[in-house]
């Protein structure tokens, strides 16, 4: 802002906006400032002459200005005009807006000039998020952007100060120094405990992930587990599904007959309760593994629950009100269509949207504006939008998959109690 200042103040600019203030002391000048390239002002061209021929009446006093101009006169029109349009099809962090917003501030040399400025600014560039007194319009949308420019103009006064002081203060309190300053507080909260930990590289390529371990972890290892094993007599086993019976990378979803025979041993045994604890539905889950009679299943998160092969699917505690389905499956399936590769799952209490099969990248980035786009059109709703390998998925709030531990250890109580009362009776 310093360099911005003493350009602002400097007798060609001075000199600059007087000859301005003279030209168009009858119009209100509307400045369009790009930089040199092809496809940028296009979509203002457009606006302007759909906003004129909308109300040709603010042509009397509405100068549109495009042109390329030097540095020091650019401040110059800046200064005067009480309007700015940035209105790029696709943009970084475009710095127009903030120089406009300090030239319309000026300096105490140009006392006497209009400080109140308002911005029309595409919804498509980087500082578009951090102008909220600005208006946002789609620059495809050339009655949109129409609209939008003859509201610039003929906007209260007052409201054009408010909107002002608002981008001014924002401008004038987030210099260089502020995002240092912040980037630098950023860095240490994010490695405030680093020293206290360990870290462990896992995956190849794109799976390549860090992880961070406390000091005083350390890897279990097989005797261990097979000596802790032999001197227990009641043991709780749950185990996930994806991941850790069959690699996330498999195309066929079904668990091998290996994996089926020991899951059948392990629950068969007496002294084991043996439980598979998964996101699936509990169709699949329990037409794969029907031939283990006492394996206990907990399918959809925690939402269906099956003691063995014989008892029935116990829905959970939690009431689900499901009418949000018809909110999110529209927008899932616009994704599925543009995202190839991709699937929903449907499930009884949930929705599952999977990109593994799509071009990595590419369903990364459909999945991050899948996410963002749900949790703005379910905001209201009873849900609870996730993110997890692969998938992005909706159920209702309060399913996880901790009801089967709770489940568990309130059977176990229940048959505790009955055995102490037939006891007592005895």
């Amino acid at each position: 802002m310093g360099q911005l200042g003493a350009v602002i103040a400097s007798v060609d600019t001075k000199s600059k906006v007087r000859e301005l203030i003279e030209r168009f002391k009858d119009n209100i000048l509307v400045l369009g400032l790009d930089d040199m390239d092809m496809f940028k002002g296009i979509n203002e061209i457009f606006g302007d002459g759909a906003a004129l021929e909308t109300h040709p009446s603010s042509a009397a006093w509405w100068y549109w200005f495009k042109s390329r101009i030097r540095p020091g006169a650019r401040e110059g029109h800046s200064r005067v005009a009480e309007c700015c349009v940035v209105n790029p099809v696709r943009d970084g962090m475009n710095l127009i807006p903030y120089e406009y917003t300090v030239c319309r501030q000026g300096s105490p040399a140009l006392e006497g000039v209009p400080k109140r400025s308002v911005i029309v600014v595409s919804e498509f560039i980087g500082c578009s998020p951090s102008l909220s007194g600005a208006i946002r319009i789609n620059p495809w949308n050339v009655d949109a952007v129409a609209e939008a420019m003859n509201l610039a103009v003929t906007m209260p006064m007052a409201e054009k100060q408010l909107r002002h002081d608002k981008h001014f203060k924002y401008v004038s309190s987030h210099d260089v120094s502020y995002w240092a300053r912040s980037f630098d507080q950023d860095l240490q909260r994010a490695s405030k405990d680093h020293s206290l930990r360990r870290f462990w590289g896992i995956g190849f390529g794109l799976n390549f992930r860090v992880v961070a371990l406390s000091p005083n972890f350390r890897k279990v290892s097989v005797e261990q587990v097979v000596s802790a094993y032999r001197r227990t007599s009641n043991r709780l086993i749950l185990l996930d599904y994806d991941g850790t019976m069959i690699p996330k990378s498999k195309i066929g979803k079904n668990p091998t007959k290996e994996v089926v025979q020991i899951l059948d041993a392990l629950s068969s045994d007496e002294k084991n309760a043996v439980f598979v604890v998964s996101g699936r539905g509990k169709d699949s889950l329990g037409s794969w593994f029907d031939s283990c009679q006492k394996l206990g299943i907990c399918a959809e998160h925690g939402y269906f629950t099956r003691w063995n092969r014989d008892s029935p699917w116990e829905p959970s505690d939690v009431v689900a009100d499901l009418d949000w389905k018809k909110i999110a499956e529209p927008v899932m399936r616009l994704y599925t269509e543009a995202t190839d590769g991709s699937y929903i799952e449907h499930k009884e209490s949930a929705l599952v949207w999977h990109h593994q099969e799509a071009d990595p990248d590419f369903g990364s980035c459909q999945a991050k504006e899948l996410l963002d786009h749900l949790e703005n059109v379910l905001a209201n709703e009873p849900v609870a939008v996730k993110r997890g390998q692969h998938i992005i998925e909706v159920n209702p709030q309060g399913i996880s998959k901790g009801i089967v531990v709770r489940a568990y250890h309130l059977n176990t109580d229940l048959q505790r109690e009955a055995t102490r009362l037939r006891t007592v009776h005895r």
